[in-house]
């Protein structure tokens, strides 16, 4: 039998006309076949936008109406959309009609891809590439418990490492755990608390620590100091530290890792995707020391032990070798440390004119505004029934008038949250900033005035959180 060939009278597939024709039952077809929630839940808010189009930091509407992207896919698209240079290497991949994913050959974009990874990872010296931020922390997670031979594995309260059940086991959000029981043997303990730590430690069954260094939930950053002696206690120990970048990493910061802007801080494991894809194709990476690797590798008859179906494949190698030379040449996290000066700055400075407004942290291009009880009377009942209905209504309240009248996207950061969490590409300047610090000025001088525009919405808010009990 021949090998089948494409019939030369076969109609093409036409993926331009197939989203022509059917693209406008976007959020019909998400509620019949998908998480019916999710349409509901922006129809809600008001978030049901169609977009057609989007670069760099933006989007763009079928009327031509741009929005500002200060969310980012929730910190996968760095560079921002369709950077040319990413681009360009996707397409090159694909006409280079590779061998790829022979799972019996060793292709040479892998090993580059990890080459230059590395050069930005002082200490550490192998890669395993995955698919994502879940499973890069899934391999983490192994390699401990194995090379360590310890079962339990310790993480930060209000962390979050992913919704696999491993990475889902590390996870310090009840909201997402409830219901996916039994979990892993792992154990919280609160970011920057050393003495629970070290109480832990002395159990002897802890194969690791794993932390994020700036928390994703409420941008909440390791305290100084924190990084450093929590890995001197488990060294002590003979337990890892495992430092979770899947958001943090790739210049997000203002430096290449978020540890790094502690000295002496060497982990025995570090996780990383989001960015690393470009906003192409899915990739994850678990870089590790090499006595690490040799353990859990330790033999040809444990080749395959760990492994992944489309980890390493050429696309998503490509995609991150475009990425870190972007990253280079454009000497990306050096601006995003800048801009996020810029940014953090002018927004702190409005933290004594706006009694709702409580605090401004994070570093780099990852920041949180907090908001927090108001001082005087009639906004301090407002603020008390939104509160009485569900914590963080109000986040909400601003993050919607931001759509909706000034067209940025931000996002409330997790659940039950007081704290917006600004994740934009890394390549904003300071005309997106400035586009920003306006609107979000705009926002809360509506929300202190009394006007109502703000708290009418939020009556709506609190009607759907009474109706959702």
């Amino acid at each position: 039998m021949t090998t089948l060939e494409p019939a030369a009278d076969t109609e093409e597939f036409d993926l331009g006309g197939l989203l022509a024709e059917r693209g406008a039952e976007r959020y019909e077809l998400h509620a019949r076949y998908l998480n019916h929630q999710l349409p509901r839940m922006l129809h809600t808010i008001g978030f049901d936008k169609v977009y057609e189009r989007a670069e760099g930091a933006y989007f763009w509407d079928a009327d031509g109406a741009d929005y500002l992207d200060m969310l980012a896919g929730f910190g996968v698209m760095g560079l921002g959309r369709h950077h040319p240079v990413v681009r360009k290497a996707l397409h090159d991949a694909l006409d280079a009609g590779l061998a790829d994913l022979t799972r019996f050959d060793c292709q040479p974009l892998p090993g580059l891809l990890a080459e230059k990874l590395l050069t930005h990872s002082p200490h550490l010296d192998r890669v395993f590439f995955g698919n994502s931020g879940t499973e890069a922390v899934e391999t983490a997670l192994k390699f401990a418990r194995y090379a360590t031979g310890r079962p339990r594995v310790l993480y930060c309260d209000h962390a979050f490492h992913g919704l696999t059940t491993g990475s889902l086991s590390v996870n310090g959000e009840d909201g997402f755990r409830d219901g996916f029981a039994p979990l892993l043997p792992d154990t919280a303990v609160p970011l920057g608390d050393l003495d629970a730590l070290a109480r832990e430690l002395r159990k002897g069954d802890v194969a690791a620590l794993i932390v994020e260094p700036i928390q994703g939930k409420g941008v909440h950053e390791a305290p100084p100091g924190y990084l450093r002696a929590a890995q001197e206690l488990l060294h002590r120990n003979r337990a890892l530290l495992i430092v979770d970048e899947v958001q943090t990493g790739l210049g997000r910061t203002g430096d290449f890792y978020a540890y790094q802007h502690e000295d002496g801080v060497e982990p025995d494991l570090v996780c990383v995707a989001k960015a690393l894809s470009g906003g192409y194709v899915p990739v994850g990476a678990t870089l590790g020391k090499d006595w690490i690797f040799k353990k859990v590798y330790s033999s040809m008859d444990r080749v395959l032990v760990h492994s992944a179906s489309f980890g390493s494949n050429a696309q998503a190698m490509a995609a991150g070798l475009a990425v870190l030379s972007v990253m280079e040449n454009e000497q990306i996290v050096a601006h995003a440390r800048a801009m996020g000066e810029l940014l953090k700055s002018r927004l702190t400075s409005l933290v004594d004119k706006y009694e709702l407004l409580s605090d401004v942290r994070g570093r780099g291009l990852m920041i949180g505004i907090e908001f927090g009880r108001p001082k005087s009377l009639k906004l301090r009942s407002r603020w008390t029934m939104l509160q009485a209905a569900r914590k963080g209504l109000f986040a909400q309240m601003v993050v919607v008038p931001l759509l909706r009248r000034h067209r940025i996207l931000t996002q409330v950061s997790g659940d039950h949250l007081e704290v917006i969490k600004l994740i934009p590409p890394l390549v904003i300047g300071e005309r997106e900033v400035d586009r920003f610090v306006a609107a979000f000025t705009e926002v809360m001088d509506d929300a202190h005035s009394g006007s109502g525009l703000m708290w009418d919405f939020g009556r709506t808010l609190v009607k759907q959180a009474v109706a959702n009990r």
